[in-house]
């Protein structure tokens, strides 16, 4: 109801502005308990972790890990932050968040501007939030992708502590070159070193920390069954499936649609289930899937469900929706598994 109320003053403002605007003023209030989601239990296990209920929040809307405390209070199952790279950078420059209301849709080309890895860290020491967390990790703009592979081993070993799942982005469009590292021998090379840090940081932790991969919707059919081959192979232990995608299928003719970045949201939906149900396809349940892209309204969650997903995550329906949606989707899965069983 707040959100409703906010909404139009908040799209009167650039949409980054927002942004930024609607995390500083929400963040006392949840932080401390003054504003809270009641949301109901829907336990989950997956990839090793016990999740309260399979509504994520995706990377992306807190970059830093800076809101944490404060977005723990609105009923996510569990929340992602970053992407976080290696060094600093600022990104693409501004305006460089469109929304197209039309489609419930937003272009973004951001291009994983964050404070990098350091000031990434110490933003987790602060977390009181004892909920399941997993950490975003991509590379620098100007790293070439034959040393890509350093600087997701040096984002995994700065936040390895602190995770409880790491997300290992290949897949956003803002970042030149970047999806490149989705093809074969690419992410063969980037897996085969990531794998082998995490043993080795396991065994310094005590801990194993799963590890996911974040993959595109723009996939062909024979790049998801490589990939998804990959996954077996290194023992990856889940796949979010999508990031934003490069199409303009379902907003052509739309202001802003020729923007360039990655379109999120509503026109996404169906294509990014695709993807996810070809994943299902490939791994039969080897690896866990996370289903992300156009969840706008509970149904849409329970589609991702039922096309193999174990969990799901939002963004864009946030934007439209505002909070109550986490609870909207939480209360359309646990019904429909009442009605299963």
């Amino acid at each position: 109801m707040l959100y409703a109320l906010a909404r139009p003053l908040l799209f009167a403002l650039d949409p980054e502005t927002a942004h930024l605007l609607t995390l500083a003023l929400a963040d006392a209030p949840l932080r401390f308990g003054l504003l809270r989601a009641r949301v109901p239990q829907c336990p989950v296990r997956a990839f090793g972790l016990e999740f309260p209920n399979p509504v994520g929040l995706a990377a992306g809307l807190d970059k830093n890990a800076e809101y944490v405390d404060s977005l723990g209070a609105l009923g996510f199952g569990f929340i992602e932050v970053g992407t976080v790279t290696p060094r600093p950078q600022p990104g693409n420059p501004r305006p460089r968040m469109f929304r197209l209301p039309a489609a419930n849709a937003v272009i973004n080309r951001l291009g994983f501007n964050n404070v990098g890895v350091e000031a990434f860290v110490a933003n987790l020491r602060r977390i009181t939030w004892r909920g399941i967390l997993g950490i975003n990790i991509g590379r620098n703009f100007d790293t070439p992708n034959e040393r890509a592979a350093d600087d997701y081993v040096a984002c995994l070993e700065g936040v390895y502590e602190h995770a409880s799942y790491v997300t290992v982005n290949v897949s956003s469009p803002n970042t030149a070159g970047l999806r490149a590292l989705q093809e074969k021998e690419a992410l063969e090379e980037l897996l085969r070193r990531l794998t082998a840090t995490r043993e080795r940081l396991a065994d310094r932790h005590g801990r194993k920390v799963p590890l996911a991969l974040k993959v595109s919707p723009d996939l062909a059919q024979q790049e998801i069954a490589d990939i998804a081959a990959s996954l077996r192979r290194h023992r990856l232990e889940a796949l979010i499936a999508t990031n934003t995608s490069l199409s303009r299928e379902g907003v052509e003719g739309l202001p802003r649609a020729q923007e360039s970045g990655g379109l999120s949201g509503a026109p996404i939906r169906e294509r990014a289930t695709r993807v996810l149900a070809a994943f299902a396809a490939e791994l039969k349940g080897e690896v866990a899937l996370i289903g992300a892209g156009g969840i706008m309204r509970g149904e849409d969650a329970q589609e991702k469900l039922a096309a193999g997903a174990s969990l799901v995550q939002l963004y864009t329906g946030l934007i439209y929706r505002g909070p109550e949606l986490v609870c909207e989707c939480v209360r359309r899965i646990a019904g429909a598994d009442k009605v299963a069983a």
